[in-house]
């Protein structure tokens, strides 16, 4: 297919078939990211290291997606998005099966090290190269589609996943992951059109990114809402155990997971329109949902109906902020996300740190304050930031 044609087609028509393969390609990307805290002692016993070690392989993932980020995508700028990709899961596929065959813990380390590098370059280019494919008007679309995947994947590709590593064994689950991305690279290799690279200028360099009042706010957005959502969501066992839910963690991931889910779609219908509204809304759904756990969260029912609401509020929450800081550039839309990227994964970092700190001084509920208490600020900028989410 030339890339006129395309470009034609793509004017009148939303290449579903297309952004469902991208969305593809971020749920494996969470996965890999996520996946050993699934299993967490089944590695733990086979490669015989304690919690910490075994922890540091989501947390050296995590570190390496945001320190590389940035320079990487501002290197690979001129690379053909199509050939970026596939290398990309080619490294993600050869990360994931060789640690599944070697049994020293510090190549684990290094090749978890080799994924995280990936998905810091994949996870802001893959949101601008799917933007490059649709018309302006269908931004904020393609972006709640590409990025579907990521919530599919904490939903229903984790609980699968883990069930396949306990059932079948850790490295199992790893080699399998490794042989879908190989299946998903082929399929990408003759479905997905070609895209050159962009030059990188001074004027869209990071640095002069950094200097856009808009791309702050929504930096501090990000900042706000990813420690609010995930200084919960990383210890949401100690929560699930404080409120006495009935059906444990499994019961509230699943409520969590619909709400997701509703509001996945919901983000993939009106981003385009109604950008700063939603970004309210999911600042104002968080604040709900943890009032909700503050005071009712022992009755019955309605500690269920809190995961509900914040699973709500956690759905669109990669896809509101992408969307934002793309807005606030004509082109290298990869380095803005890059940007943003970071900032999201740092802002992972410190939630878990600080939520750590106060669960071992308070009770879980101190990480519901905690939610609260980022919300509220997050709220009042989201509506006052009219250009910024305009």
């Amino acid at each position: 297919m030339s890339k006129q044609t395309f470009s034609t087609q793509t004017k009148s028509v939303f290449p579903w078939l297309i952004m469902i393969l991208m969305s593809s390609v971020t749920f494996v990307g969470i996965l890999s990211e996520l996946m050993p805290s699934g299993v967490l002692p089944l590695m733990m016993a086979d490669l015989n290291i304690n919690e910490v070690q075994t922890g540091n392989l989501v947390g050296y993932y995590a570190i390496a997606s945001a320190i590389f980020a940035i320079p990487l995508i501002s290197m690979t700028m001129q690379f053909n998005r199509k050939m970026l990709l596939m290398i990309l899961l080619g490294g993600f596929a050869v990360s994931n099966i060789l640690a599944g065959l070697v049994h020293n813990y510090m190549l684990i380390i290094v090749l978890r090290v080799v994924g995280g590098i990936c998905a810091g370059v994949m996870w802001p280019m893959i949101a601008a190269y799917g933007m490059r494919l649709v018309d302006e008007k269908h931004h904020g679309k393609a972006i709640a589609v590409i990025m579907a995947g990521t919530t599919l994947g904490i939903s229903l590709g984790m609980p699968i996943m883990t069930s396949i590593g306990n059932d079948y064994g850790w490295r199992t689950e790893f080699i399998g992951l490794g042989v879908v991305i190989i299946a998903i690279a082929i399929v990408s290799f003759f479905a997905l059109p070609s895209i050159p690279g962009e030059k990188l200028t001074k004027s869209s360099s990071p640095f002069a990114l950094l200097k856009i009042p808009e791309v702050l706010i929504v930096l501090l957005l990000t900042l706000l809402g990813v420690i609010a959502h995930y200084g919960v969501y990383v210890y949401i066992t100690s929560l699930v155990d404080e409120i006495q839910l009935s059906g444990g963690v499994e019961s509230a991931l699943l409520y969590f997971g619909i709400g997701s889910l509703i509001s996945v779609l919901l983000a993939i219908k009106y981003t385009d329109k109604y950008l700063r509204l939603l970004t309210i809304a999911m600042f104002g759904l968080l604040i709900i949902s943890m009032s909700v756990f503050l005071f009712f969260g022992g009755t019955s029912g309605m500690g269920h109906f809190a995961f509900f609401l914040w699973g709500l509020s956690f759905g669109p929450l990669v896809t509101l902020l992408q969307a934002a800081v793309s807005r606030q550039v004509e082109t290298a839309k990869d380095v803005a996300t890059s940007v943003q990227s970071s900032v999201f994964n740092l802002s992972i970092m410190i939630a878990s740190s600080v939520a750590g700190l106060l669960l071992g001084i308070y009770s879980p509920m101190s990480l519901v304050y905690l939610a609260i208490g980022l919300s509220v600020p997050g709220i009042i900028i989201s509506v006052f930031a009219r250009k910024a989410l305009g």
